[in-house]
């Protein structure tokens, strides 16, 4: 009965190791049901051993693109310019990939068709954004508009290409600063770590060239700050997510949740939520 039960369990890979891809660890470690953590890719093995060492059931540490022969889903937890190193031998093996770096979607759109062309899949988890059940339910009748507002702490988006390329000062703020207003197509080029959840909710209703987003340093807020307004003709609607940051500044403690809420789904009994 154990050996049937352990041949029908979905294999799951994790794609690095950082504040995400540990709490997927862990959780899959200490049972989903009809799911076990198979194996892992990190940078830097001799980094993760204590962790991995701590888990029940060890997984192998593979190079990125084996994961797909040991796995029946692999989680992209890296930076975005892995994305593609990650998936696309997933997705060829006609495998599941979970993917978290989803701005980087949008620069290898194409992988969407081979997945399609060797039966594999590619999930885009709701992440640090509520509601998305909401936009994917509109989106089967028309949406007019989809709006964005995003306030981040400044340390939450140090570093971004857009505020380096336009030698924009953030660190001395002491009021809001609005620093970006376009699509979340230009935004996720702009911020690339910031902004997955503007580019998930573009997939999710009209597109990343008419959904529209605001960028906001805001020195008064410590919390990852999202309002979206949606205008559908079926509802119109608007959310609005405070989102605590993870050790990494730049991530919602919220994102790993979400990716675990997903594969939780995977084998179920009972799934609520479209």
């Amino acid at each position: 009965m154990t050996e049937q039960k352990a041949s029908s369990e979905l294999r799951v890979a994790i794609a690095g190791l950082g504040s995400i891809g540990t709490k997927i660890a862990m959780a899959l470690d200490q049972g989903i049901e009809g799911l076990a953590l198979s194996a892992v890719a990190v940078r830097d093995a001799a980094k993760h051993q204590g962790f991995l060492s701590g888990l029940r059931r060890k997984p192998q540490i593979l190079p990125i693109d084996q994961l797909g022969e040991t796995a029946d889903i692999v989680v992209e937890c890296a930076p975005s310019s892995q994305l593609r190193a990650i998936v696309e031998p997933a997705v060829k093996r006609g495998k599941a990939a979970v993917v978290v770096s989803v701005g980087g979607l949008l620069e290898n759109f194409d992988l969407v068709d081979l997945a399609r062309a060797h039966g594999g899949r590619i999930i885009v988890p709701t992440g640090a954004l509520i509601g998305l059940d909401a936009v994917n339910a509109a989106a089967v009748g028309t949406i007019h508009s989809v709006k964005m507002v995003t306030r981040k702490p400044i340390d939450g988006l140090k570093g971004a290409p857009f505020i380096v390329q336009n030698n924009i000062d953030i660190d001395n703020l002491r009021e809001p600063l609005k620093l970006f207003e376009g699509t979340a197509r230009e935004a996720a080029k702009g911020f690339p770590a910031n902004l997955n959840v503007a580019v998930a909710l573009s997939l999710a209703g009209v597109g990343p060239d008419r959904t529209m987003v605001q960028i906001w340093a805001d020195p008064t807020v410590t919390r990852n700050v999202h309002r979206i307004e949606v205008d559908a003709d079926s509802a119109r609607f608007s959310m609005s997510i405070e989102n605590i940051p993870s050790e990494n500044p730049k991530t919602g403690i919220i994102t790993a949740l979400s990716v675990i809420a997903l594969l939780r789904k995977q084998r179920a009994t009972l799934c609520v939520g479209t």
